[in-house]
Order: structure tokens, then C-alpha cells, then sequence
């Protein structure tokens, strides 16, 4: 048999072949037992879980010649010809090219008559969702009094769609994801069958690219043994389905580290030019964010649950020791929110790319505290790992790897060992300090081009006692300057000009928070005249000296 056909070769012909679905199964197989079937089931979930295929072996287990029981024989003429889609009994109609209320009061007709051989009239509607309201309204009746020989079962991906009243005449059934584990041991048992050898990780591989469907995993497969090898490997899978090695992304995370843009868009380029499937690469990258923030908080615990090579484990075990974890939670946050509007994009790569691009300078946005991109056990020499063609990638330390995460440099402890300021040679005496010289000292603590210094260009202040009483002018800059831990940069810079004991108090003294003065604006004569004389429009309202 051509490999195409695996899925339907090894379609699931009892309730104890379906993978996964206990609960379900173990319902129906009861009914099928106690010969007490429902007047209306109703099959429910994502594509590829087993609807369709449970409500066939219902078909049979209800009208096998040697039941009833909790199984088909799969022996006897009825489940024969129910397998081959031949029993004259069990009708199974595609509701999405038979969408109109004639058909629905066709089947109503056929309901009607007696079983020719069966015990019971099984009608399948699968993809019932796309039936329209007429066609649902026609139907009510049947399925709140159908004939006790008849059964419907209905399949849909899109339970939403169905009108209150349909499904309240039903029994409800919803169809789970099959887990990751449950598939790869599903598809070993296919390879075992068909005598194909294979490498468990490339297995793994499989169902997780299968996402939880049965049919989907199946096709894949399918698709991996046409490549024609006498062993599946993890490389050939990756190749077929265009999915990206460990070495791409560890290639990636050195670069975001080292806020190297130019080998980010050459990676990002490499990708894009193999074809790799963008979904699938974001959906891995997202996964290995959440390994470091596992391995960051549960440390070598984390791969039980992981099941990455000890390889593997060991490099993220140690780069998640390099990154802080508030740092971590928020890449790969940023990563899942990001997945669907980059999918969405009219330009993908572009995307893609502002998407890296942020991750690199992520640390600049967020407080999360010493940010030292080499470990302590490795400082002053290369971490190396295996990469693709046998070739060996060396991770330097960064360029940053003394800056914190919020972009300053570390801020010093505002008393030295011997008690004095730790700057005390930036710093003037007691009475000669001033705001200008705290300008000079905090551009000369973080340079002439941070955003925090130019911020501090819009406000006054006023020195009383230990607080340090800051007036900003904007909106903007009261809000900003409080954010992504300028407020305790700005802090313990004060500590160490103006004394360790020194407050910061900000006051927004904007346009924005005074409307009287907006008002007394807009309503001043000359204001009005020039309105008048030259139509004219305000475009912006500020305060000078006051």
C-alpha cells in the first residue's frame, strides 16, 4: 500500500484503538453494551481527533450481527460492509455540500422507514456546522423525537455555530487534543508495523508538529518515509517539513544577547531563504523561552518535563543562568503575542525581523535588575557548542554584559567601605550642590545621550531638606520618567550627590493636568481675534515661566 494511504490503513476499527478519548470511549462502549443508545450525539473538537471515526465504530458496534457489546466483532456481515461504507443502514452525508433544508427533510424521510438489516438507522453528518438555519430548524423536530431505530450523530470543528436548541437535544461530546506522548507512541507503533526504523527524537518531532491531531501526525509521517531513507532522523524531518535545527536558535539567542542586529538579519535571512515555515519556527522559539524560564526557576528539575538531549539540557540549563527570569517571561511573552500578527503581516519578514530586533534591546526596557551575560564559572573564555556541518560556534561574552537590564550602568553603592560617596571625585562639597551639578554628574554616570538626562532637561526642582522635589512640564515625561526603573535609577543617583537620606517627589505640573489654564488659553481676546481674523486652528497648548 502506497504510503499516502497510512492514515486510512490504520484507521482505528474498535473504541480500544482510538488514541486517547477515555472518557468518551468509555461511555459509548457502555451504551453499545446495554443496547441504550442516545437519540442524538453530537462530536466535537479540533481536526484530526477521532469524531468522525468514533461515530462509525458506533455505527457498528450497535448494529453488529454478534452484539450487543462493548466492541464490534469486525467479523460479522454488518461491521464488513459498515467498514467498507456499504450498509444500507448507517448514511453518512458531508453537511458542507449538503447544506439546504431539502436535504435535511430527505434524511427526515429516510429516518422514518424501518432498518433494512440493522438494528438501528445511524445517520453521520459530518462538518455539521455548515448547515444552514433552515436546515437546523428542520431538523429540531426529528432530533427531540426521532424513531427509536434511528440514531444521529453529528461531527463539527465548530460547536460555537450551532443553534441552543440543536444542541440541548443532544448529548455533547468534546474531543480532546491527543497529548504529544500519546501521539509519539501511536506513531512508533505504525513504524513498527511497517518495519521502518526510527530515531525517537525525529518520532517527537512528528507529534509535535501534528499539534495534537491524530491526521495530521499520520500525514506527516506519510510524508517523511516517501523521503525514501532507510532510517527517519530528526535532520530528514526538519528537512521535509522545513523546520530549523537547536543550532539556529542557540545562534539566535547569541546574537540577541550581543544585540548583534547584523547577524540577527543575516539568520533571519537564512531562514527565509530555506523556506523554513515561519509558524512553525515561531512556535519552537516560543518553546525554547519557556525552557529557560523553566530551567531558570527549577533549574536541572525542568528536564523531566523538558525532554531535551542532555546536550541540549546542559546549554540552556547555562543560558538560562545568564538572563534574568522577569527578562525571560517578558521575551517570551512578547514572542506569543507577536506569533499571529507577524502570520497576519502583509510583510512577514519585515516583521519578523522588528520582532527579533526588539528582543535584542529588550533589556533597555525593562528593570529587571544585574543583567551579566557570562556566567561566573566561564568568564574570560568562549562557550562553545556543536553547530551544524560540524563546525563549532563560540558565544563570547557580550559587550553588555556588565549594563542592567534597564540599558544604565550599575548604579554604586551610595557608601563605600570607608564610608564615603563612591564618586566622592564627581562630587562637589555639601554647599556647592546644585541641579546643574547634578545634571553634570548623572550625564557624566551615564552618558551625554541617555533618555533619562534628556527627560530631566524638561523639569525644575527644588531642593528642601532631603527631598528632592522634581516639576515636569509634560504629561509625557511625569508618566515616562517614572517607568522601567528611571524613578530608582534617578534615586540612588541623588543618594549619591545629595546625601543617601535624599527623597525624590515628581509633580506633573503639564498643561495636560490644569484644564482651567486651557480654558483661559483658549478664551484670552487676542487669542480669539487671531482665530477670527486669519482662521485659525490651536494646535498645541504649553506653559512657559510661570
Amino acid at each position: 500500500m502506497a504510503k499516502a494511504g497510512l492514515t486510512a490503513k490504520y484507521r482505528p476499527q474498535t473504541f480500544k484503538e482510538i488514541v486517547g478519548q477515555d472518557f468518551i470511549k468509555k461511555i459509548l462502549s457502555r451504551a453499545s453494551r446495554q443496547d441504550k443508545p442516545a437519540n442524538a450525539y453530537l462530536f466535537s473538537g479540533t481536526r484530526g481527533v477521532g469524531k468522525t471515526t468514533t461515530a462509525r465504530i458506533m455505527a457498528k458496534a450497535i448494529n453488529c450481527h454478534n452484539g450487543p457489546d462493548f466492541e464490534p466483532c469486525n467479523q460479522c456481515p454488518h461491521c464488513a460492509q459498515i467498514t467498507r461504507g456499504v450498509f444500507p443502514d448507517v448514511i453518512e452525508i458531508d453537511a458542507a455540500s449538503h447544506t439546504g433544508v431539502d436535504n435535511v427533510r430527505k434524511l427526515r424521510e429516510d429516518a422514518a422507514y424501518m432498518p433494512m438489516s440493522g438494528r438501528y438507522k445511524v445517520m453521520i453528518i459530518d462538518e455539521a456546522h455548515m448547515l444552514s438555519n433552515a436546515a437546523f430548524n428542520a431538523l429540531l423536530k426529528t432530533l427531540e423525537e426521532p424513531p427509536k431505530h434511528c440514531v444521529f450523530i453529528m461531527a463539527t470543528t465548530a460547536p460555537e455555530k450551532f443553534p441552543p436548541t440543536v444542541v440541548s437535544r443532544c448529548q455533547h461530546y468534546v474531543f480532546k487534543m491527543i497529548g504529544r506522548e500519546k501521539l509519539a507512541e501511536h506513531l512508533k507503533t505504525v513504524l513498527d508495523r511497517e518495519e521502518v526504523e526510527y530515531d525517537p527524537e525525529a518520532v517527537s518531532l512528528i507529534a509535535l508538529r501534528g499539534a495534537g491531531s491524530v491526521r495530521d501526525s499520520m500525514s506527516i509521517l506519510g510524508q517523511v518515509m516517501a523521503f525514501g531513507a532507510d532510517r527517519i532522523e530528526s535532520a530528514s524531518v526538519r528537512e521535509v517539513l522545513g523546520l530549523a535545527g537547536h543550532e539556529v536558535y542557540a545562534g539566535f539567542f547569541q546574537a540577541i544577547l550581543n544585540k548583534d542586529l547584523v547577524e540577527i538579519h543575516s539568520g533571519l535571512n537564512n531562514i527565509l531563504g530555506q523556506g523554513l515555515d515561519i509558524s512553525f519556527f515561531l512556535q519552537e522559539f516560543a518553546s525554547c523561552w519557556r525552557n529557560l524560564f523553566l530551567l531558570s526557576q527549577s533549574g536541572k528539575e525542568a528536564g523531566k518535563i523538558l525532554g531535551l538531549p542532555p546536550e541540549e539540557l546542559e546549554y540552556w540549563h547555562d543560558l538560562a543562568g545568564r538572563i534574568p527570569a522577569p527578562l525571560i517571561h517578558a521575551g517570551w511573552q512578547m514572542v506569543i503575542e507577536e506569533r499571529k500578527s507577524i502570520l497576519k503581516s502583509h510583510e512577514p519578514s519585515l516583521a519578523l525581523e522588528l520582532l527579533f530586533f526588539n528582543l535584542a534591546y529588550l533589556p533597555e526596557l525593562l528593570p529587571v535588575g544585574e543583567f551579566n551575560a557570562t556566567p561566573p564559572a566561564a568568564q574570560g573564555k568562549a562557550r562553545t557548542y556543536g553547530a551544524a556541518q560540524g563546525k563549532a560556534q563560540a558565544y563570547p561574552a557580550s559587550d553588555s554584559a556588565q549594563k542592567t537590564v534597564s540599558g544604565h550602568e550599575p548604579v554604586p553603592d551610595p557608601k563605600a567601605p570607608d564610608g564615603k560617596c563612591a564618586d566622592a571625585e564627581a562630587v562637589p562639597d555639601k554647599d556647592n550642590r546644585d541641579w546643574p551639578g547634578f545634571i553634570k554628574f548623572i550625564k557624566k554616570k551615564l552618558g551625554p545621550d541617555d533618555s533619562l538626562l534628556r527627560m530631566l532637561g524638561n523639569c525644575e526642582s527644588t531642593l528642601k531638606g532631603n527631598v528632592l522635589c522634581l516639576v515636569c512640564k509634560q504629561e509625557f515625561i511625569f508618566d515616562t520618567i517614572q517607568k522601567n526603573g528611571r524613578s530608582r535609577i534617578l534615586t540612588e543617583l541623588a543618594g549619591q550627590y545629595f546625601g543617601p537620606d535624599t527623597k525624590v517627589e515628581f509633580v506633573n505640573n503639564s498643561v495636560d493636568n490644569d484644564p482651567s489654564f486651557k480654558d483661559r488659553a483658549l478664551n484670552h481676546p487676542v487669542v480669539k481675534r487671531i482665530i477670527n481674523d486669519f482662521d485659525a486652528k490651536v494646535v498645541g497648548i504649553s506653559k512657559t515661566n510661570l
